[in-house]
């Protein structure tokens, strides 16, 4: 049994709280807002009391709030215990963290989903030295723990270039759609994105950074004229307007003389 804390009882936190408590471990949570306790979950009056005595420690908050859960936990934590931020810090942030001083081993753990769908078997990805500690705790609850290698914010660079496509492709599958909606089109739309989802997607990719870049000019007037047709559907167009700007962007550049 490992004593646990869980800092941030959120929607995160109490999903792994509840799921540590009911694989047998003792865990103790701190959250100054939120409301609820998970059962079997001990509450402390503060973030380094719920510290004090744990051998390991996962943060749930927010970003924000990462250096001040920091600087209160890691002075008090014993020797041979893991400090685990599950926030969504950035890498600078993250390896600033790691050379606080402190008797535990830093990780950084990086959430590759939605922990809403998925709970406690959402995929993970960590790195640090606590990385192992991190993946032995949690891999027996049956979460898929990858360890990356190199310095603590290792894990959280994998996340947020993993965002750069997640993100941006959900954003732009939310304007197509609205935008197929407010035409009376939206079943053929939704065909439409499903085909260029399903396939090689290596090949998919190899095109996309081949004919990107041939074709920019003329793909930024299509997508400037694009952007005027939502505008006249009254659908939002960032994601569209993004593109064209993106398009101008590499034309110009293919277009600029080359300085020998």
């Amino acid at each position: 049994m490992t004593a646990c804390t869980v800092i941030g009882l959120g929607e995160a936190g109490a999903t792994y709280a509840a799921a540590l408590t009911a694989a047998g471990h003792k865990v103790t949570g701190f959250d100054p807002v939120a409301p609820a306790t998970p059962a079997g979950v001990t509450r402390a009056a503060t973030a380094a009391e719920a510290c004090e005595a744990a051998d390991m420690v996962l943060v749930m908050t927010g970003a924000a709030a990462a250096r001040s859960v920091a600087q209160e936990c890691l002075p008090v934590l014993p020797a041979g215990s893991t400090y685990a931020d599950f926030t969504s810090s950035s890498p600078g942030v993250m390896r600033e963290l790691g050379r606080l001083p402190s008797n535990a081993s830093f990780a950084d753990v990086a959430i590759l989903g939605p922990v809403s769908a998925l709970g406690e078997k959402t995929p993970l990805m960590v790195s640090g030295p606590g990385a192992q500690a991190v993946a032995d705790l949690l891999r027996p609850l049956g979460v898929d723990v990858e360890i990356a290698e190199g310095e603590p914010g290792a894990a959280m660079a994998h996340k947020l270039l993993r965002s750069v496509l997640m993100k941006g492709l959900a954003a732009v599958v939310v304007e197509a759609v609205n935008a197929g909606r407010a035409a009376g089109l939206e079943e053929w739309i939704r065909g439409q994105i499903a085909n260029q989802l399903a396939g090689d997607g290596q090949a998919v990719i190899d095109r996309f950074l081949a004919g990107t870049v041939k074709h920019a000019l003329r793909r930024s007037k299509e997508m400037q004229d694009t952007a005027s047709y939502l505008t006249e559907l009254g659908v939002p167009a960032e994601m569209t307007a993004a593109s064209a700007a993106a398009h101008a962007r590499l034309a110009a550049l293919n277009a600029a003389p080359v300085l020998r």
